[in-house]
């Protein structure tokens, strides 16, 4: 295995090119954050929505749980299946399929007339939803110079708080205009769709295939990754997810992400009725709660992807600037989520869990991880691995909750100390990875 060295804070560009090159790139991973938002605020607004869901269908906190985690359900099974169709039929088709089979999922949600029907459609909307982020991925190792893949990884992940926290202003509005949660639902659908045929005009499997993408960009591409696989080891030829399965960094990618996940899901879904609940806030408190909550989530994954790509271009190794940075903000989320039990004051709440967030999504630099470990041709499915592997936390997570909550009659005390559990792991993870080698799969 062959170290990657760190290089300069911006690609240089290759001899005997004159032109400018494209930023075609960036417009697509600008498109990917458009993407990954609209998918948090479908895949989200069912937690807007629960409060007058669980009124409706007389939900007890178990019974949440459950439907909180059935998209998980099918959302993590179809991960690494996922992958392989991203690696197989390349991104472009993937993501526009997803999107539109999501946009039609959510507004198909507003036809729920029971528990048995609303499992089934959330159910649904993860099948639907579950290809985008390791097609992400795949087109962060297609189309990104290693150098700008931290950056590419957060603008991709960013859509995750971003969606969460407009999500909650933007459902919240919806079922004020519309009346109530099922047109908000309906419409929510149908615009999704819409954004799908957009990533179909857009995006491309390779650079060269884009009308808009000229040669210096193409050439600025390909000499990064020209000397990305020069000091790659030699490939085995073999194919797939088993052959990465004896390496540890494999599993720390994988635990990382779950541990992740275990926070990250979890205020996700239970975060809005947490504060119905326990702080006494109303529908439209609860929308600009989330907006703050998750809106510090996406300024950090920002500001976290750019700081290690200019800590990268002053010459420090991989290991050292992500180990740093991300084991130091998983200590953060975890001091941060005590303070929140023990402090009871809603206002102090608010601001200790947009810390939380803040911090966590620095974590979003996981994003790269995948076209590091694996290089192009093996991206989508270890992206998918890491993916399924978080999305175990996205099954478990919302259960767990609705248990703790319901045995202990309402105590949320208890469910903010398995989020902390949930931080260890994560940080523990992220500081065992080694991100300056490719695995010789």
């Amino acid at each position: 295995m062959t170290t990657i060295k760190p290089g300069a804070g911006t690609e240089p560009v290759p001899p005997g090119i004159a032109q400018r090159p494209t930023r075609v790139r960036w417009k697509i991973f600008l498109l990917l954050l458009l993407l990954v938002t609209i998918n948090y605020v479908d895949r989200g607004s069912i937690s807007v929505a629960l409060p007058l869901i669980k009124d409706e269908f007389g939900l007890s906190p178990e019974t949440t749980g459950l439907v909180l985690s059935a998209f998980f359900w099918t959302y993590a099974l179809m991960q690494i299946p996922g992958g392989w169709l991203v690696d197989k039929l390349g991104p472009r088709k993937v993501v526009t399929g997803s999107c539109v089979g999501w946009g039609i999922a959510t507004g198909l949600t507003a036809g729920a007339t029971g528990i048995k029907s609303l499992v089934a459609l959330r159910g649904l909307l993860g099948v639907s939803e579950a290809p985008i982020m390791p097609a992400g991925g795949k087109l962060n190792a297609i189309w990104m110079p290693w150098r700008e893949r931290g950056r590419g990884a957060v603008v991709l992940d960013a859509g995750a708080p971003l969606g969460a926290a407009v999500g909650g202003i933007a459902i919240a509005g919806l079922i004020g205009a519309t009346g109530g949660w099922r047109p908000a639902f309906v419409v929510a659908g149908a615009v999704t769709v819409l954004i799908g045929l957009l990533a179909w005009w857009y995006i491309r499997d390779m650079p060269r295939r884009h009308p808009h993408t000229n040669d210096a960009e193409a050439e600025l591409i390909e000499t990064s990754h020209a000397e990305e696989d020069a000091q790659a080891p030699a490939a085995t030829g073999r194919k797939g997810l088993l052959p990465y399965l004896r390496f540890r960094s494999f599993w720390a990618m994988c635990f990382a992400w779950m541990g992740f996940n275990g926070v990250f899901y979890g205020l996700l879904t239970w975060g809005p009725i947490y504060l119905a609940e326990t702080k006494g806030f109303n529908l439209a408190t609860i929308g600009w709660s989330t907006f703050v909550i998750f809106g510090a989530g996406f300024v950090g994954e920002i500001a976290g992807g750019f700081l290690a790509d200019y800590l990268r271009s002053r010459g420090l190794g991989s290991n050292k600037v992500l180990r740093t940075l991300l084991g130091g903000a998983g200590v953060l989320v975890i001091v941060a989520l005590l303070a929140v039990r023990a402090i009871p004051d809603p206002v102090s709440a608010v601001a200790l869990l947009a810390s939380v967030l803040f911090f966590l999504r620095w974590v979003g630099l996981m994003w790269s991880v995948p076209s590091i470990l694996g290089g192009r041709d093996s991206a989508g499915v270890l992206g998918g691995a890491m993916n399924f592997s978080g999305n175990i936390a996205g099954i478990v997570t919302p259960m767990v909750v609705g248990l703790i909550v319901g045995a202990t009659g309402g105590d949320y005390g208890p469910a903010l100390l398995y989020f902390v559990g949930a931080g260890v792991l994560m940080t523990v993870s992220v500081v065992t990875l080694d991100y300056s080698r490719r695995l010789p799969a």
